[in-house]
């Protein structure tokens, strides 16, 4: 992101103390921030062989404040060489150097060195998870990138959604409302850009957005409102055409930034105001909005700050009003720069970031909305993160989006990027093993790595079921059917838009019955005992009964006919009726219990299916005739 946060001045790394030298000037010229113009004069210097401490951090620190972090590897290296004590800074940003030119090992190495001296959140999460490249790499492979016609030889970046539109910013001098060119970064001053989206998602030729918005100063990174009539953007402290030079002034003499809010009224953009939380002694910038609106994110280096810039938000009242500024906190900022903030429809935070384990320069990364908290922030890898700076991460709801970096190959200094998450479709039907009949509504559940269900759905009529999953990353399939075996299936990650089918085999489960089993027998119960002449359930009767109660819960589609007898003992009619009272007490308790009215039948015998020879007249033993007093439970359906 070459420049772009000097150009922006919204990180304000200087150093103090700045000793006599005979590069007064370049010292000068580095204290405002001209790093072009100091850089040029100390390798002047450097170059005739005058080597100082001083002189190494100030082009280290050039390079490094301009986004060259190729170019500051160099000159932290000669400070280093020195063998002179340096402050912890500079570890970190020697290492985040190396991590520039990709030498990876060497700057673990002093980031390890940074860890032993510093005690910030840095050398911590450092410490934490010193295989965090290997962790980065296997996130990696979720996005797809290409690039886009739009981009220039100059700085572009910061892209936003504006309906079928996308706005940007960019130094282009072509298409300027005004030409002036900026003494730091001799290009010219930043303007918003305005792209429509064609219906084959290319861009067409970019326009300048507004008159009035745009002025001889910096605008950049707009966010509107779904109904397109606000805007919020980032613009110089300039307002009714002069340049806050006493109040819009920091101690240095340095323009700060602010941010700005403007109306569509009438089809033109007007009523630009800025925001009552702006302020003369520190930067704000780079606004966006949450999924309702009620909220606007922005990078600060305001007080209260942990690093160079962190993310803060605060409230959108009724009536033009505003809450308190409220800063992320440290699971999301860090000691160093945090920025480029973006909500995405899910409600999840996407900025970029050099203070969170990265691949070199600046990284983008995401952090989830969870329990009215912001998650640890994930790192989400290649292709949309590199070794340079990547930031103004955007998506909408159709998972594409854009990003800008200043990695190798671009057309210019910054050059935006297009992205799509890279998803796979899984899909397939479910059929049973040993006869390979389609089963509909079978249960197929999505979940991920951790087992965690992710996704529900019922096979239709086909038995098909279909999912949509991002690239790299494991997933599995669980089917579920009554009276099948559950079966889960791993879903190999690919890398590439595609579509795999995964059709599920589903074996029976082994019923250990058949229709016309007497589940008594099964279970083992003699006889269902009532107290004489009574139908009521006894307790230990109920002890058995909860046996059969079990055995149909286990298979929900089983159906039982219970059947109750009595011995000849008394008359026929009064048996009959005895006996049908019993089995109808049995049914209703076993309704109570939770088995379903529907699935049972209850009738009474009496005296009419004796078992053995006990009938009317026959003398027999008290267990003779008790042998004919039985409950069956007969499986009637399975």
């Amino acid at each position: 992101m070459k420049k772009i946060f000097t150009l922006l001045y919204i990180i304000f790394y200087f150093l103090g103390n700045a000793q006599e030298t005979k590069i007064e000037i370049a010292d000068k010229k580095y204290k405002k921030y001209s790093y072009i113009d100091a850089i040029k004069i100390y390798e002047k210097v450097a170059n005739k062989g005058y080597k100082s401490p001083e002189l190494f951090k100030k082009l280290g620190n050039a390079y490094y404040f301009n986004s060259e972090l190729d170019q500051s590897v160099k000159w932290y290296k000669e400070l280093f060489d020195l063998n002179t004590a340096v402050e912890p800074e500079y570890y970190y940003r020697y290492s985040q150097s190396l991590k520039s030119i990709e030498e990876y090992k060497k700057a673990n190495e002093y980031l390890e060195l940074f860890n032993q001296i510093a005690n910030d959140s840095r050398s911590n999460k450092f410490e934490k998870n010193k295989n965090y490249i290997e962790d980065i790499i296997e996130n990696s492979g979720n996005y797809l990138i290409e690039k886009i016609t739009i981009n220039s030889k100059y700085y572009d970046f910061g892209t936003s959604f504006y309906g079928d539109k996308i706005v940007f910013t960019s130094s282009r001098p072509d298409k300027a409302l005004i030409r002036k060119t900026h003494d730091w970064t001799n290009q010219n001053f930043t303007d918003l850009y305005v792209s429509s989206i064609n219906e084959d998602k290319t861009l067409t030729e970019p326009e300048n957005f507004s008159p009035t918005v745009n002025s001889k100063f910096n605008e950049s990174s707009a966010v509107f409102t779904k109904d397109g009539k606000t805007m919020y953007f980032t613009r110089n402290n300039f307002l009714d055409g002069k340049k806050g030079r006493d109040k819009g002034m920091d101690k240095e003499q340095t323009t700060l930034i602010k941010i700005y809010k403007a109306s569509l009224i009438d089809g033109e953009w007007s009523n630009i105001k800025e925001l009552p939380f702006n302020s003369d002694l520190y930067s704000t910038a780079h606004p966006t909005l949450s999924v309702d609106e009620k909220m606007l994110y922005f990078s600060s280096d305001m007080p209260g700050t942990l690093g160079g810039a962190d993310i803060f938000k605060v409230s959108i009242d009724k009536n033009d009003k505003y809450g308190k500024p409220e800063n992320l906190g440290s699971t999301v900022n860090t000691e160093g720069r945090e920025s480029f903030p973006f909500i995405a429809p899910n409600g999840t935070l996407f900025f970029a970031s050099d203070g969170h384990l990265g691949l070199g320069g600046l990284d983008i990364f995401e952090s989830k909305f969870k329990d009215d908290l912001f998650q640890e922030p994930i790192n989400i890898g290649k292709p949309i993160n590199s070794a340079k700076d990547d930031f103004g991460f955007i998506i909408n709801s159709e998972k594409t989006g854009y990003f800008t970096s200043n990695r190798n190959g671009g057309e210019g200094f910054d050059d935006i990027y297009k992205f799509r998450i890279c998803t796979n479709t899984i899909y397939g039907k479910v059929t049973d093993l040993k006869t390979n009949e389609i089963l509909p509504i079978s249960t197929v559940i999505l979940l991920d790595e951790n087992m965690k269900e992710i996704s529900k759905i019922t096979t239709n009529d086909e038995a098909h079921y279909s999912f949509e999953i991002d690239c790299n990353k494991k997933y599995y399939i669980r089917v579920i059917k009554e009276e099948y075996e559950t079966v889960e299936k791993p879903i190999i990650p690919t890398s590439e838009n595609e579509k795999t089918e995964l059709n599920i085999e589903l074996g029976r489960i082994n019923i250990p019955f058949e229709i016309g089993t007497d589940l008594a027998k099964v279970l083992d119960i003699s006889i269902i005992y009532f107290d004489l002449d009574k139908s009521n359930i006894r307790p230990d009767a109920a002890e058995d009964i909860q046996k059969v109660i079990e055995v149909m819960k286990e298979y929900p589609k089983m159906h039982v006919d219970i059947r109750s007898h009595t011995d000849s003992r008394e008359t026929h009619k009064y048996n009959e009726g005895l006996s049908d009272r019993r089995a109808k007490s049995t049914l209703e308790f076993m309704v109570a219990n939770g088995i379903e009215r529907e699935r049972l039948t209850a009738r009474g015998f009496g005296e009419t299916e004796l078992i053995n020879e006990c009938s009317d007249g026959v003398f027999c033993s008290e267990e003779d005739h008790q042998k004919n007093r039985r409950s069956e439970f007969i499986i009637s359906k399975l």
